[in-house]
């Protein structure tokens, strides 16, 4: 029997491309495939008649044909003299042959034929025990009404999926060779930052002008050092919390410029931080050694406070029904409790082993609370199982981010390094991002990009860094604040927009130098 993938007359060594490394052969097959696929069966089969390949392999039609003829010694004797050519894939492929044989047998109500296959010829096949008892299994709740010409198109549909090349092109390849070559654009792209589909009519490149490397708005609404930036979930807003006892809503425009919503005043102290309730309605603001504020952003009226003078949070976040909200404190005995919105503690873990929290973030699935105790150590724990897995840094931790999808975590060390981590716990070492200054401040990070492709960070230089989570270092340093950058925050919806908070007293907005060019002209 010849073995060659021969399907025409052409020259099998004839090839395609600037380089000569495509075989016309195979080429011609996967189109042939994917035309198939895709429902063109008569553009397919013009494609065959005036090209002269064959989508299906000499081999594969022989074997069609016993198939279809209910040969199954003859399938048999075929696969085993095709097998240097099948590999791996002989066992599994006899294996489907001998359990259409059975159900055939038993169909016609001859079960001892059946019985002798499935006794001498499929249990002496090297495949896995389970298949051959839910052979056996199924058998006894076959169904007299299956058609046996289905059967035998199912089996070659399931033989077709297993054959290895060139007597079956593999399921999905020329969409194979598509994905991994688009996924190579995005990969290599440092800049990738956008959501939209990717062409396939150029190579796909996004340029640094269509990234937030260019100041489009300076805020200034507070009036002393900005602590806290946070966009909401949807976007559309831009909290931030100040030195100067106050937190701010802005109102990002369609335009993308950001104008005041509200002023929030009640705090008695410096505002450390602002948590948005997953579906934007509501703003917690945190005071420095103070209360806790739950906001109406529709409103700007405080709907409820939390403790009292003297009352130390270090964080809080949301889960995902919005209706309900985790604390942590500096204060051991307090440890961290759930709260719901009317103030009723409906959970708590604290007591004796409970070290001060110094930062905690929700995952947006709401399975794993993750929190940073005693500078250097991170929790994560289950919810759902309480199963806790902790890590331990060798130098302290100032804050914690999650990623959109919840599926990695960044941490703020003042050795002046970024260490992200998955949540599931694979990773046996952190990825590691350096080259901002980080020694005496809290500064805080986050994820960016569509796919949370990209890390940026304050820094106590005054500059805003931002790294491609594949690279150590950053590819963008961003320069205009003149004191400290405390807090980075990348808008959810709109991947070209950043912004920075600083102790200069203001807020930065960072877009595309192409729009601010555009905005200029």
């Amino acid at each position: 029997m010849d073995n060659n993938n021969n399907n025409n007359n052409n020259n099998p060594s004839q090839t395609l491309g600037s380089n000569g490394l495509i075989q016309k052969n195979e080429f011609i097959r996967i189109i042939l495939q994917s035309l198939y696929s895709l429902g063109y069966t008569k553009t397919a089969s013009s494609l065959e008649l005036e090209s002269g390949v064959s989508y299906k392999s000499k081999e594969f039609q022989l074997l069609e044909s016993h198939v279809f003829n209910g040969n199954w010694d003859d399938c048999v004797v075929f696969l085993n003299s095709i097998r240097d050519l099948l590999g791996e894939s002989l066992e599994p492929a006899l294996f489907l042959v001998f359990r259409q044989c059975v159900m055939e047998y038993l169909n016609r109500g001859e079960i001892t034929l059946a019985l002798d296959v499935l006794r001498k010829r499929v249990s002496s096949l090297p495949v896995d025990r389970c298949k051959v008892h839910s052979l056996a299994n199924a058998l006894l709740c076959l169904n007299d009404g299956d058609v046996v010409c289905d059967l035998r198109g199912k089996l070659l549909v399931d033989l077709e999926k297993i054959l290895p090349p060139p007597v079956s092109v593999p399921d999905g390849r020329l969409e194979h060779l598509v994905e991994t070559t688009v996924t190579a654009w995005v990969d290599s792209c440092l800049y990738h930052s956008s959501a939209n589909p990717i062409s396939l009519y150029e190579d796909h490149h996004c340029g640094r002008d269509q990234f937030p490397t260019t100041t489009t708005q300076i805020l200034t609404g507070h009036k002393n050092e900005v602590w806290f930036v946070q966009f909401s979930n949807n976007g559309e807003y831009l909290a931030s919390s100040s030195n100067d006892c106050t937190a701010i809503i802005w109102k990002v425009q369609e335009d993308g410029k950001l104008t005041l919503k509200h002023t929030l005043c009640g705090h008695q102290r410096a505002v450390s931080f602002v948590a948005w309730s997953p579906d934007d309605t509501k703003l917690l603001t945190c005071g420095n050694i103070e209360v806790l504020k739950l906001w109406d952003v529709e409103t700007g009226t405080c709907k409820h406070t939390f403790g009292n003078d003297g009352f130390v949070v270090s964080s809080c976040a949301w889960f995902p029904n919005s209706t309900q909200f985790v604390c942590g404190s500096f204060d051991p005995e307090k440890g961290i409790c759930m709260w719901d919105c009317d103030g009723n503690e409906l959970r708590a873990w604290r007591g004796m082993r409970m070290p001060k929290v110094v930062d905690l973030t929700v995952t947006p699935d709401g399975e794993y609370l993750i929190s940073i105790f005693l500078d250097k150590e991170i929790r994560i724990l289950h919810l759902g199982t309480n199963a806790e897995r902790v890590i331990s840094e060798e130098h302290p931790i100032t804050s914690i981010s999650v990623s959109g999808d919840g599926k990695f975590f960044i941490v703020n060390l003042n050795s002046q390094e970024i260490h992200m981590w998955d949540v599931s716990g694979t990773w046996k070492k952190p990825s590691r991002y350096t080259g901002h200054k980080q020694c005496k401040y809290v500064i805080r990070s986050c994820f960016g990009g569509s796919d949370s492709t990209f890390i940026a960070s304050g820094s106590e230089n005054s500059e805003v860094y931002i790294w491609n989570t594949r690279s150590s270092k950053p590819i963008e340093v961003l320069s205009g604040h003149s004191l400290t950058v405390n807090c980075v925050s990348w808008n959810p919806k709109r991947p070209k927009m950043l912004a920075s908070a600083s102790d200069d007293h203001t807020i930065r907005i960072w877009g595309p130098s192409l729009l601010k060019r555009m905005q200029l002209e």
